[in-house]
């Protein structure tokens, strides 16, 4: 097993290797852009932990993790445009950059780019591979429709704003630990039980990553903070403030997720301060932590040495230590 900077090492070059820049280059040259920006690479990493958690060289499932932060950038291109987000990992996104047309034409090329990784793999591997990734796909779009169904519904739940990030985000997370236990062709069991580990650690990713939304540094959260206040989403923050605050705070909260404003400032503050006085930061923190135990107990019944079982343990809390 490998360090988690090695990892992110060994990735980097084998992405920096591939040919992206073709013509015509307004197709290729945002997809080279987008792939190019860093980011910490999680999902490919944890492809590569996964193939060697099952005693596989971690070179064997460099191919299968490029195809999944190729699918997971062009899933970032699209979001991008449809949240109308000026920036990306600190710059500017693809369609402002470009613009809208060749930010959808290249999001789509990737996700052709995608499936063509899974070309380099034996017939029985490529199936399983594809079989998971078209599943995971099609719930990542799922999860996204939902995502902006929630913008106008106001009877939105926690159930289901859970469902929606399992798909929008916990899914890629899990089916990317999973595609390296296929090309490890490791057991069935395994397989499903690294999914299910992934899955847990994704929905602690995306709480965090709602939760930074409004309280992270903005000159290393590489977004705009406060994009979800702006786009009135009803997040696990929003939801349960609405389900905590006092009746003066909740009536304001629901006002502020009601207005579209040309001048946002005053409305960050002020949902964030609910926030705090409702305790939704605190709650939001501590189900964060849930989830993250829940990754944990099930590395407990993974059929892996125990001391691969506290590398995978160990990204798992690092991950949950990110501030910003």
């Amino acid at each position: 097993m490998h360090s988690i900077s090695q990892y992110q090492d060994f990735f980097i070059n084998y992405l920096e290797n591939q040919t992206i820049d073709k013509e015509p280059k307004n197709l290729y040259e945002p997809i080279s852009y987008i792939l190019r920006l860093g980011g910490k690479r999680m999902r490919p990493i944890l492809t590569l932990m996964s193939a060697e958690v099952f005693n596989t060289d971690f070179q064997k499932a460099l191919p299968a993790a490029m195809a999944v932060e190729v699918f997971h950038n062009f899933s970032l291109v699209h979001d991008d445009i449809m949240d109308d987000a000026p920036l990306r990992r600190g710059n500017v996104t693809v369609h402002e950059k470009w613009n809208i047309n060749t930010g959808i034409l290249s999001g789509d090329a990737m996700l052709i780019l995608a499936y063509q990784y899974f070309e380099q793999y034996e017939p029985v591997i490529f199936r399983d591979l594809a079989k998971l990734f078209s599943k995971t796909a099609l719930e990542v779009c799922e999860g996204q429709q939902w995502d902006v169904d929630f913008e106008t519904r106001t009877d939105v739940t926690i159930p289901e704003y859970l469902k929606m990030i399992e798909y929008k985000t916990a899914v890629l997370v899990a089916a990317a630990m999973k595609m390296g236990a296929i090309v490890a062709e490791t057991s069935e069991e395994n397989a499903n039980l690294i999914y299910e580990f992934g899955l847990n650690l994704g929905l602690a990713f995306q709480l965090q990553d709602d939760y930074l939304d409004a309280f992270g540094n903005p000159e290393t959260f590489g977004k705009q903070v406060g994009g979800d206040i702006i786009e009135n989403k009803k997040t696990f923050l929003f939801l349960k403030a609405k389900e905590h605050a006092e009746a003066n705070d909740k009536a304001e909260l629901l006002h502020l997720f009601a207005s579209q404003l040309e001048d946002n400032t005053a409305k960050i503050e002020q949902a964030k301060e609910i926030f705090m006085r409702s305790g939704a930061d605190k709650i939001t923190q501590e189900a964060i932590e849930e989830y993250t135990l829940k990754a944990f107990e099930t590395l407990t019944k993974i059929n892996i040495e125990n001391d691969k079982k506290e590398i995978l343990r160990s990204f798992g809390e690092n991950l949950m230590k990110r501030k910003a």
